[in-house]
């Protein structure tokens, strides 16, 4: 083996320009395939968190009447009859709080009114919130841009406003915001501060108001909608979801299933930019495969006098194949490298992003996996390119070549 990696060493450095070329796009390959799985997943991840931290990782909601089937046996998938409210939130809590994956819960009250201030209206999704509880279940306190939260605590007259609803409305903290109530009847709000949770369909509509002033705004019988989980490990979520669902008999819904097309999105768009930028290595391969099938051709006779002092055909193709390993070796670590620079480079680039997500640059996430996958596709596109030519080389028929028989 040690032979065989010298003899392979020399051979590669015959064709220096061509060698490198090919280096270089293993270099770059590696490097952009980091770099792009790096920066698609870290939009994906903040829009998670985003989520998470706002709404929960999970959402207990109606209690429902399950249309049983022929068996007798409910499911989930079957159709079902939910009735608005949660009476009993208080002992759902109590019992939630046993289970060693919650870490808090917090019941929500939530409707739709209609929200005025001067001239401008716009459609408000009110969250009627216990203050203590909601902060310790979700990061409301750390999404607070502008006013004071222990405004929004002492005063049950104010409302916590998502940002972008309330430039819609033209008000800022300190400021009057009208909800309108199912009785046709308006009622004044102090707004207390505003709040940036990065994810565009929440801030656009979210409002906070403590759940008595809600209840009786909404004109509810019930005290709870629903109640936010916040767990130990959000991935465990719809396994957690399932247990409630038949324990508490109420509509019980992980992160996963409520942003199931999102993530979806996201996915695509990972599997889309790691389909793309593995046809550079692709084509790096074939450069490989071209260098590597010239140095046979150049090697014809090099390669017959080693068969003639005992080299075996094992040796022969050992040869080629280091060639490939060393390209192989030498460019996903070249590669790692440049990876993680433009990757660090791109996290800096200032963008504006005010959609599906609030961003002032680039998101990107440090992942060992994104580096181990890139080495990995490029292992195995060298090996396939390397293969062919060393199984020829040693195919070689070493007598015939030395007599100057044609390849």
């Amino acid at each position: 083996m040690t032979a065989s990696f010298y003899v392979g060493l020399r051979f590669a450095t015959h064709r220096k320009r061509a060698l490198l070329l090919s280096l270089v796009g293993v270099v770059f390959g590696v490097a952009i395939f980091i770099c792009t799985q790096a920066q698609t997943q870290g939009f994906a991840q903040f829009f998670i968190d985003s989520t998470i931290g706002t709404n929960g990782a999970l959402v207990l909601g109606g209690r429902f009447r399950p249309h049983y089937g022929v068996l007798l046996i409910p499911s989930k998938s079957a159709s079902r009859d939910y009735f608005e409210g949660i009476n009993n939130a208080n002992e759902i809590m109590r019992v939630s709080r046993q289970f060693s994956e919650v870490i808090s819960c917090s019941p929500v009250l939530r409707g739709t009114v209609s929200g005025r201030a001067g001239f401008e209206n716009a459609p408000v999704d009110l969250y009627g919130i216990n203050p203590e509880l909601h902060l310790r279940t979700t990061n409301l306190a750390k999404e607070l841009i502008d006013g004071d939260l222990n405004d929004f605590r002492n005063n049950t007259s104010s409302l916590i406003v998502g940002y972008r609803l309330a430039g819609a409305l033209g008000v800022a903290p300190g400021d009057t915001l009208q909800l309108l109530s199912p009785s046709g009847e308006y009622w004044r709000f102090t707004i207390a501060a505003t709040a940036r949770s990065g994810v565009g369909s929440i801030d656009g509509s979210r409002v906070y108001s403590h759940a008595p002033v809600a209840q009786k705004l909404l004109n509810k019988p019930f005290n709870a909608s629903m109640i936010v989980y916040k767990l130990l490990d959000p991935g465990r979520a719809p396994a957690l979801a399932a247990r409630f669902d038949d324990l508490f008999q109420h509509g019980t819904e992980s992160w996963q299933e409520r942003e199931e097309s999102t993530l979806q999105l996201f996915l695509m768009l990972r599997l889309s930019a790691a389909v793309t930028v593995s046809l550079i290595i692709l084509l790096a391969g074939f450069g490989i495969f071209n260098v590597l099938t010239m140095s046979v051709l150049s090697k014809v006779r090099e390669i017959a006098i080693l068969r003639s002092m005992g080299y075996r055909r094992g040796d022969i193709s050992a040869i080629f194949l280091w060639q490939g390993a060393l390209i192989a070796a030498v460019g996903s670590l070249l590669g790692c490298l440049l990876g993680a620079a433009m990757t660090w480079g791109i996290s800096q680039i200032p963008i504006r992003i005010r959609g599906l997500l609030y961003a002032d640059h680039f998101l990107v996430i440090w992942d060992w996996r994104h580096y181990f996958w890139a080495t990995l596709l490029a292992m195995v596109a060298i090996f396939i390119a390397s293969y062919v030519p060393a199984r020829r080389a040693a195919q070689l028929p070493p007598v015939a070549t030395l007599r100057g028989s044609s390849v």
